[in-house]
């Protein structure tokens, strides 16, 4: 039986796959399904060719009902392992339906003991228990938390998808509320990162290695948007499996692996992020799994090259960090980021890190790594620098002249003064910083974005110090950022006139919703790696705590808006599934902190000995001729 890992990689030519003769149906998450079909690469797509069909109920996990009808019990080890409270006594929580509703009494708490007091004593009146209702609240805790992470796996077991019988991905969402599914039944690359690291920590490897391996073969090598061909090297936004019927056979199907690069998404741009996420995914799966072959293949090693020489081509901009459009990552509508966009800039710094870490050495990677090796110095020090703000740097700004030309000017952007919002005079605490959203000549922007700040932190792009300041001013705009719903994904939201020009006037991202100031629950995992990072996991946990209150509660919506996060976001999807992995991520961790390690990179000695060099040298000294050689350019 053919598997992933025997598919070689081939631009623009065909992928064999090897037959079996086995017809029966059967497949688990580590399984794979065994019948007839050829499997073979044209063009764009992939296709398995199949000589049965089967119905969609395969695509479900076997101890999961298809019916209209599906019922659940939530057996909590830790409910029955407390001496004296035995299985009978709780009843636990249950998922009725499709939908998945909740169902409790006492609003958000499982029927514990339902309506029993005699029972409560009965568990009280044990000797080893105490009776002041403390631990009793721990337990109701315990079985209510529990029961809320069973439900999750549940239904981000629901959402995997399969392609020749094997699971490719989890699609973005599965809202039996609306039939206007759009690209949701789609597998997003950057979706699916938190899916595939909670299937990681869960010891589930096989979805993780089929998912970069087949992702690996959709990178871009064609003409895909109206006759412009992307860079070589491009990951696409999403992929869709297709079952079609096969031409001349009216008794078999095809499945096909269809990408998007853009081509078909609202706005028609291609994403940036996509192959930074699958190169973190690859490094992860390696340390998690401890399988370094896939990453060690060369069809793997080729597409790493890929990704670095698209990322690091030269062109007619001059800053170390990437040039990209609006909507190229997980904003993906016009929100005025255009330029150097922090959250790629953070994305970007850790792809090469774990590059760098996964290439094997061979003279023609050389000339590639000494690229990556420059380019991780000079972005570290042009973010560090340039885009770090706190009340120390505001007022520095504050004081800016203008009109300086000069090679030792202090206002190396010509940043105008008057460009500081009122907000950010108020909301800038004393203690605490972070880094700003982008940065272009004359223009900085001050909003807060929180993927690329605490993705900053975790790939080492911010120092030590900056990085425990962005989780101080977590701390002390708690109100701001966190408050109902974790978690901001920017701050403030664009209103009035400024939304109106900075948006297009966009339906969707209206003030404090969506994109523009709206709540992500699938934020909490990236929070929780950068506190567990800086030793900081109370932050986190604190912010967990906040969401089980109300998002199994809620469906697992995609997004939450008003400035609170009290609403569920108005064109929400419900059981959105990277909100589901984020919240999984975020208690696999938590519980299990040496985890994270995956995830982390840290900057090693020679980078920190280029790094402080540059500093040493005093950038905003006169420039004068190059007289020497050096090996890091700043």
């Amino acid at each position: 039986m053919a598997t992933a890992g025997t598919v070689p990689h081939v631009f623009g030519g065909t992928v064999p796959c090897l037959v079996s003769s086995n017809t029966r149906l059967s497949k688990s998450l580590s399984g794979s399904l065994s019948r007839p079909f050829i499997r073979y690469k044209t063009g764009r797509t992939i296709t398995c060719f199949k000589v049965i069909k089967y119905s969609n109920d395969v695509h479900r996990f076997p101890h999961v009902n298809v019916g209209s009808n599906h019922l659940v019990k939530c057996n909590c080890e830790r409910a029955e392992s407390v001496k004296g409270l035995t299985s009978e006594d709780v009843n636990g929580a249950r998922y009725v339906d499709n939908t998945k509703e909740y169902n409790s009494i006492n609003g958000n708490k499982p029927n514990v003991l339902e309506g029993s007091s005699s029972s409560r004593e009965a568990f009280s009146s044990n000797g080893n228990v105490p009776t002041n209702g403390t631990i009793w609240d721990t337990v109701q805790k315990d079985i209510f938390t529990n029961s809320i992470e069973d439900e999750a796996w549940d239904l981000l077991r629901e959402s995997i998808v399969y392609y020749c019988g094997s699971p490719v991905g989890t699609i973005a969402a599965n809202d039996p509320t609306t039939s206007n599914v759009l690209n949701y039944d789609q597998v997003f690359i950057r979706d699916f990162i938190p899916s595939g690291i909670a299937f990681l920590l869960k010891g589930e490897y096989e979805i993780v290695r089929n998912f970069i391996l087949h992702t690996l073969q959709l990178q871009s090598w064609e003409k895909t948007m109206d006759c412009h061909s992307p860079g070589q090297g491009l990951m696409p936004a999403s992929f869709k499996v297709r079952t079609v019927p096969l031409d001349g056979d009216d008794s078999a199907t095809e499945e096909v692996l269809d990408p998007d690069f853009g081509e078909a998404a609202i706005g028609r741009v291609a994403p940036v992020d996509s192959g930074l996420w699958w190169i973190i995914l690859l490094r992860a799966y390696g340390k998690c799994s401890g399988d370094l072959s896939v990453q060690e293949r060369i069809d793997v090693q080729t597409g790493i090259k890929m990704i670095l020489r698209l990322c690091l081509a030269d062109g007619f901009d001059m800053f170390p960090t990437l040039l990209v459009t609006d909507g190229s990552c997980m904003i993906d509508r016009r929100m005025g980021i255009h330029g150097h966009p922090l959250e790629i800039q953070a994305l970007f710094h850790s792809a090469l890190l774990c590059a760098r870490e996964m290439l094997t050495p061979e003279d023609g990677s050389a000339d590639l790594i000494r690229a990556l090796n420059n380019r991780l110095v000079a972005l570290s020090f042009h973010i560090r620098e340039y885009y770090w703000i706190d009340m120390r740097k505001l007022n520095e700004i504050y004081r800016y002249k203008t009109e300086e030309y000069s090679y030792d000017a202090v206002n190396k952007f010509n940043i105008y003064p008057d460009q500081i919002p009122p907000w950010l005079v108020e909301w800038m605490p004393n203690k605490g910083g972070y880094l700003i959203g982008n940065l272009q000549p004359a223009h900085m922007d001050f909003r807060f974005f929180s993927l690329g700040n605490l993705w900053s932190v975790v790939s080492s792009l911010a120092t030590v110090d900056q990085s425990h300041a962005i989780l101080d001013l977590v701390e002390a705009k708690w109100s701001d950022l966190v408050a109902d719903m974790p978690f901001k994904i920017g701050y403030p939201a664009l209103e009035g006139k400024e939304w109106q020009i900075i948006t297009g006037c966009d339906p969707k991202n209206t003030p404090w919703s969506y994109h523009n100031g709206g709540s992500w629950p699938t934020l909490l995992w990236q929070l929780t790696v950068a506190c567990i990072k800086m030793d900081r996991p109370e932050i986190a946990e604190r912010a967990v705590e906040i969401a089980e209150k109300r998002i199994s509660k809620d469906k697992w919506p995609e997004y939450y808006d008003t400035k609170k996060a009290r609403f569920i976001g108005k064109q929400s999807r419900l059981f959105q599934t990277w909100s589901i992995a984020g919240y999984l991520v975020a208690k696999l961790l938590l519980s299990n902190p040496a985890a994270a390690k995956i995830l982390i990179t840290e900057e090693d000695s020679e980078l920190l000995n280029a790094f402080s060099c540059a500093i040493s040298s005093n950038p905003r000294r006169k420039r004068r001729p190059n007289t020497s050689q050096k090996t890091y350019i700043v």
